[in-house]
């Protein structure tokens, strides 16, 4: 039996019929990326799962995110004065996110080259690049810092909203369309934090000190990347997209209200961790940003892979997560000021919370899935009729 049932026996049976539509224009992934992965996956053993692959490629980011936490836990190490990160993390962090990019490119191409694509195949690896978008955008946060040539940590907090937003719209679309379209600012996001990473190690933290012309830094442009994706592109082509199944009647949810209902409890988590950074009486953004950033991005991973359950068994998406009461008083408990000699020990206790609710979610819809269709998560032997 699974840990908990928190896929509906309605959500199961829409699983059963589900197939997978996705759209990739990205001329990057096309003519690039694609051709590569394509030849990675050839020299992979056909007895690899490709589940292993995602969990492994997901692995190797969280690690970035471990190691850049012990060099540089508060987003000081690249400042002027500070004690740098060494050279060698840099080298690592950079291979580690381009493998992991890597192995998330192969792991749909393992699944077709040995006939073992399923719905939790898809699920597996959509519902960890959730979570991943804290993990990157954090520890690439690390190449500038927060010092005077680098970034503010409330100016990453709105910039990580920012990715996070980006990532969610794409499953809002195939809410409402029954397509995936493919952001293109993922790859280049991806490739280019990889190159800042070998760049960062070869040249040292000192380069992104030098304005690039008059007062405007490589910060600026780490900035209008990822704010560009979003305004720029990501957002008019899901408008686009679902304007366009709108007017050909093929829009999976007619209401407006059903249309927007996704992004309804993500949007209430960005208001009330908005409202804790904003009313917080020992300024906790600024003395704890890196678990201030795990508790938000793991909160919105969690309600985005409810959504994405939601989207590929083809079921309403339930309008309020249950997270939003809990965090709802904790923030009433900062602003009460009950809590202002213990607020760093509150955010640690919810932040362990949110972490470990969302893994015990995780792990039970992993396995009531694979008990559904009777397979091993991380293998393709077939489990045991015992």
């Amino acid at each position: 039996m699974a840990l908990y049932e928190y896929v509906t026996q309605e959500q199961l049976s829409g699983f059963d019929k589900y197939k997978y539509s996705a759209v990739d224009t990205n001329p990057l992934s096309v003519y690039v990326m694609h051709p590569f992965w394509n030849s990675v996956v050839k020299v992979l053993p056909t007895w690899l799962a490709p589940n292993l692959i995602t969990f492994t490629g997901f692995m190797f980011l969280v690690l970035n995110f471990v190691m850049l936490s012990f060099y540089d836990f508060d987003f000081y190490a690249s400042a002027k004065g500070h004690t740098h990160v060494p050279s060698w993390v840099w080298i690592a962090a950079g291979l580690f996110n381009f493998l992991a990019y890597t192995l998330d490119g192969v792991d749909g191409k393992q699944a077709r080259r040995t006939n073992s694509s399923t719905p939790l195949g898809e699920l597996f690896d959509h519902g960890l690049d959730s979570w991943a978008c804290v993990f990157f955008v954090a520890t690439v946060y690390s190449v500038f810092g927060r010092g005077q040539s680098g970034v503010g940590v409330v100016t990453l907090y709105y910039l990580l909203w920012v990715v996070l937003f980006s990532f969610i719209l794409s499953h809002w679309e195939k809410y409402n369309t029954g397509v995936l379209f493919l952001p293109w600012g993922y790859d280049l996001s991806q490739v280019t934090i990889s190159i800042v990473y070998i760049i960062t190690a070869v040249v040292g933290v000192e380069t992104w000190y030098i304005p690039i012309f008059l007062n405007i830094y490589y910060r600026d442009l780490f900035i209008v990347m990822i704010v560009g994706c979003l305004f720029i592109v990501t957002l008019p082509m899901s408008l686009y997209n679902v304007l366009k199944a709108y007017r050909s009647n093929t829009l999976k949810h007619s209401s407006v209200y059903e249309s927007l209902l996704p992004l309804l409890s993500p949007f209430l988590i960005f208001v009330l961790s908005t409202l804790w950074i904003t009313l917080s009486p020992t300024d906790i953004l600024d003395k704890q940003p890196r678990i201030f950033y795990l508790m938000v991005g793991t909160a919105f991973a969690n309600v985005t892979c409810k959504l994405i359950v939601c989207q590929m068994s083809n079921t309403r998406c339930q309008a309020l997560s249950w997270l939003l009461l809990p965090l709802t008083m904790t923030v009433a408990l900062v602003a009460s000021g009950l809590v202002q000699q213990s607020e760093t020990l509150l955010l640690y206790a919810w932040t362990a919370f949110v972490v470990l609710a969302h893994v015990h979610y995780g792990v039970s819809v992993v396995k009531q899935l694979s008990e559904h269709f009777n397979i091993l998560t991380f293998s393709l032997k077939k489990p045991s009729s015992d």
